[in-house]
C-alpha cells in the first residue's frame, strides 16, 4: 500500500482537475458562459484542493455526499443566477455522477455493490483500484454532459442530429475503450497514461464543441443584425423620402400662389379661389398626410398610405397619441410598427378582388402603454400561423422581431385569424 501512495495522490491530483474542467462545462452548458462572474476562478481555486480532500479522505458515506455537493455547489457561486437554481444542478451533477459510480463498481468491483448487489468475491479492492473507478467515472460524466449540452445548445442553435452524432461517438468509443483497458490490461503507468489521454481527448471534443456552436451563434447574431441594420436603413429611406415628398409639394404650392395673388391684383376672385380648390385637391391626392406629431408614426404610416394608394389598397386609419413624443425608443418603434404594416401591405398585395384590399390602422396612446393593431384581409384562410412564419409570402417577416421588442418592454403580441383576416394587436407598457 506505501508503494501505491504516490501514484495515488497523483491520480488524485489528476482527478480533481478532471473534475474542475467537467464541472466547469457543466455549468457552462446549464447556465451559460455568459452568466460566469469574474470571481469564478477563486472559487474554481477554492473547488481543487476541496475535491482533493474529498477523493484522498475516506469519510462516513452521509457525510461524503454532503461534502461533496457543498464543494459542487460552491463551484456554482461564479455564476450569476439563483440560489435555488445553483443548489439544484449542483445536486443533479453529485446524482448523475454517483449512479455512474455505482454502476462501475457493481461492474468492476461486485464485491463493493451497494443495496444488496453484492456478489461473493475473493477479491477485495485496493484504494488504487477504486481511484481508477472514480477515474473512470470522470470519463463516462463527460459522455453525459455532452448529451445535456447538446440538448441545451440544440434548443438555442439548432445542430443538424449528424454532427451530434458524431460528437457523441468520441465519448462513447473512449468509454468502451476504458473499459477494456481496465478488465484486460496490466495496471502499470501506461494504463494511467491512456486513461488520461481519453480524458483529454474527450475534453478536447467538449472544447471543440463549444467554440464551433460559440462561432455559429456569433455568426447567426450578425446575420440578425445586419438584417434589423437593413430594415432600419429601409425605413430612413420611407421617412427621407415623406420629406423629399413634403419638400416637393411646397416647392409646387409656391407656384401656384404666386397664380392665385395674379388672380387677386386682376380683380378675378372666382377663378382663383377655383384655382385654390383645385390646388388643395391635387396636394390631398398626391399626399395623403399624417401628423400625430410623432415622425416614426407619420412617416411610416403616411410610406404605407402611398403604398396602398399606388396598389390600389384602400387603407384606413384612427390614430390618436396622447402625447407625441412616446417614452419609447425610435429604433423598435420602427420595428414594431414597420414590421406590421409591411405585413398587412404584402398580404393585401396578393389578393385578386380589389375590393377586399382593406387595412385598418389603429393606433393610440394612453399615460400607460402604447396600443398598435393593424388588421387586413388575406388571400386565404390562415389556417396555420407556426408555418406561415415560414413562408416567405406572408405574415412571417418580423414576427419574430416584433415579439422580441414586446418582451423588451413587457408587453405583449396577440394575433387573431378568421374568416380571411388578419388581426395583429401589440401592446408596449411605458416604464414607469
Amino acid at each position: 500500500m506505501m508503494g501505491d501512495l504516490p501514484l495515488l495522490i497523483i491520480l488524485n491530483i489528476g482527478t480533481s482537475l478532471v473534475m474542475a474542467v467537467q464541472v466547469n462545462f457543466y455549468f457552462n452548458s446549464v447556465f451559460d458562459r455568459e452568466r460566469s462572474k469574474r470571481s469564478k476562478k477563486y472559487w474554481t481555486a477554492a473547488f481543487l484542493p476541496l475535491i482533493f480532500v474529498y477523493l484522498s479522505v475516506a469519510l462516513p458515506d452521509l457525510l461524503s455526499s454532503f461534502f461533496a455537493v457543498a464543494v459542487i455547489f460552491m463551484f456554482a457561486q461564479g455564476y450569476d443566477v439563483s440560489q435555488k437554481l445553483k443548489l439544484m444542478f449542483a445536486i443533479l451533477y453529485a446524482v448523475l455522477l454517483t449512479l455512474i459510480n455505482l454502476i462501475l463498481i457493481y461492474l468492476i468491483h461486485p464485491s463493493l455493490a451497494p443495496f444488496g448487489l453484492r456478489t461473493p468475491s475473493n477479491e477485495i479492492p485496493s484504494t488504487l483500484s477504486l481511484a481508477v473507478t472514480m477515474l473512470i467515472g470522470c470519463t463516462i460524466m463527460f459522455a453525459v454532459i455532452q448529451v445535456i449540452r447538446l440538448v441545451v445548445k440544440k434548443r438555442r442553435f439548432p445542430l443538424e442530429p449528424r454532427y451530434t452524432l458524431l460528437f457523441l461517438c468520441v465519448p462513447l468509443i473512449s468509454i468502451y475503450l476504458v473499459n477494456v483497458f481496465t478488465l484486460y490490461s496490466v495496471k502499470n503507468i501506461h494504463y494511467f497514461l491512456s486513461i488520461f489521454g481519453f480524458i483529454v481527448l474527450n475534453i478536447l471534443v467538449v472544447y471543440m464543441l463549444d467554440t464551433v456552436i460559440a462561432r455559429f451563434r456569433l455568426t447567426l447574431q450578425n446575420e440578425r443584425l445586419q438584417s434589423q441594420m437593413d430594415y432600419q436603413d429601409a425605413n430612413y429611406e420611407k421617412t427621407v423620402h415623406s420629406f423629399k415628398e413634403i419638400k416637393r409639394i411646397i416647392h409646387d404650392t409656391n407656384k401656384q400662389l404666386l397664380v392665385v395673388a395674379e388672380y387677386i391684383e386682376r380683380g378675378r376672385g372666382d377663378e382663383a379661389r377655383e384655382h385654390i380648390r383645385a390646388t388643395l385637391s391635387e396636394i390631398d391626392n398626391a399626399y395623403r398626410r399624417v401628423n400625430t406629431g410623432n415622425l416614426v408614426v407619420d412617416a411610416l404610416v403616411t410610406n404605407a398610405l402611398n403604398v396602398g394608394q399606388a396598389n390600389g389598397i384602400r387603407i384606413d386609419t384612427e390614430l390618436g397619441l396622447r402625447e407625441p413624443e412616446l417614452p419609447i425608443e425610435r429604433y423598435d418603434l420602427c420595428v414594431v410598427l414597420g414590421n406590421m404594416l409591411d405585413n398587412a401591405v404584402e398580404a393585401s398585395k396578393r389578393i385578386k378582388l380589389a375590393e377586399d384590399r382593406h387595412i385598418r390602422v389603429h393606433i393610440r396612446s394612453s399615460e400607460a402603454a402604447l396600443f398598435i393593431r393593424v388588421r387586413n384581409r388575406t388571400e386565404r384562410e390562415v389556417t396555420d400561423l407556426r408555418s406561415r412564419k415560414a413562408d416567405p409570402d406572408d405574415h412571417g417577416f418580423g414576427l419574430t422581431n416584433i415579439e422580441r421588442i414586446c418582451t423588451k418592454y413587457g408587453g405583449h403580441m396577440a394575433i387573431e385569424t378568421e374568416h380571411r383576416t388578419f388581426d395583429n394587436m401589440v401592446v408596449l407598457p411605458f416604464s414607469t
